[in-house]
């Protein structure tokens, strides 16, 4: 199995990728929906070209580093999605509103709002910010409505922020069934859209995970403006097997890696460990699957090492090569420097993680 390619190595089935960010594009262009994908997840300009190609309106960051690593993409429009206010990155923030066209951040709580109006008035120009609201992570946003309406009507006041809609990031429905997801999404959308109202009608309301974007698309109704999925171009095993709201045979992303060891009966060892898959694991406690529906799983992370036990684990020996499919595939990308990209199982092109440690 591509013996020619050195191990561990973060591989991408190209066609599969294409697929997959044509399929959200298209759900979100026939309910009139922009399409703005957080990169936190691939943080490569090669996947953000992509994105843009085929319609994205812009790209969702975490951290001012990962906009910047992403202006070579010919992206025009950057919503940095994170509590900015360390007075240090006014000068980078201000460079980088040279750079595009549209630059928002985002207004996370009534706490934040004088910390980031102080970071705007340093960078010399008005901001134009995102308001969150929380809707059931309890993370950064509005807890209430009460106080998303206080913050809204602060920044319609300041002379340093300009209010230019709504955001949040309802990954709570991680944990939700898939039968509930459309009725609790609906009435997620219908708080948030009336808010929105009687704050302002002509802001924009951008929701924002993968496993609700198509939906939140189809349920608009013209009351989304846009959503930020981000690990729709690849899934993990919680896109297809927790949430199953993508197929197994859609993931493009996996790790291949070599059996190194078998100490005992019930347990091999292979080279990619928590430095290559991260510690993330799904609820049954699986850190990563063999891509072809054998039964064994990664129960285990060292950092150079990874455990494998269950059916077939026997038949292993050292030197064979696995393809694993990880829990989560946003650190797998962060921990790796390239990723290679593939066409019908053969490799066509390397592609640099540019936004890689990209946390300030």
């Amino acid at each position: 199995m591509l013996p020619e390619l050195p191990t561990p190595l973060v591989l991408v089935d190209r066609p599969r990728l294409r697929a997959n960010l044509r399929r959200m594009q298209a759900a979100a262009d026939a309910h009139g929906v922009e399409v703005r994908p957080h990169i936190k997840t691939h943080k490569c300009v090669a996947v953000a070209r992509e994105q843009l190609a085929i319609g994205a309106r812009g790209l969702t960051c975490a951290k001012i580093g990962e906009a910047e690593a992403m202006l070579p993409s010919g992206v025009r429009a950057l919503f940095i999605a994170h509590s900015l206010g360390d007075p240090l990155h006014a000068p980078r923030l201000a460079a980088l509103a040279e750079q595009v066209d549209d630059l928002r951040v985002g207004l996370t709580s009534e706490a934040h709002f004088d910390v980031l109006e102080r970071l705007a008035q340093r960078t010399g120009r008005t901001l134009r910010v995102m308001l969150a609201a929380d809707t059931g992570l309890g993370r950064e946003g509005a807890r209430d409505d009460a106080t998303a309406e206080r913050m809204a009507a602060r920044a319609a006041a300041s002379r340093h922020l300009e209010l230019r809609g709504l955001y949040t990031h309802e990954g709570f429905f991680y944990g939700v069934r898939p039968a509930e997801r459309p009725a609790r999404l609906a009435a997620m959308l219908d708080r948030l859209a009336t808010l929105r109202d009687r704050i302002d009608p002509a802001l924009a309301l951008w929701p924002g995970c993968s496993v609700s974007a198509r939906q939140a698309a189809e349920l608009s109704a013209g009351r989304v403006q846009a959503v930020r999925p981000g690990a729709y171009p690849f899934g993990d095993l919680y896109l297809t097997h927790v949430t199953q709201s993508m197929q197994p045979e859609d993931q493009a992303v996996h790790v291949l890696t070599t059996v190194v060891d078998r100490p005992e009966p019930g347990l091999a060892l292979i080279d990619a460990g928590s430095k290559t898959l991260s510690p993330d694991r799904t609820p049954e406690g699986v850190h990563a699957l063999p891509a072809d529906g054998r039964g064994f799983s990664v129960f285990r992370l060292n950092e150079e090492h990874g455990y494998i036990r269950g059916p077939g684990t026997d038949d292993l020996r050292i030197g064979d090569r696995i393809l694993l499919a990880p829990a989560h595939v946003c650190p797998v990308f962060n921990l790796t420097d390239t990723v290679v990209a593939l066409e019908d199982g053969r490799p066509v092109d390397c592609w640099r993680i540019e936004g890689r440690g990209k946390v300030q």
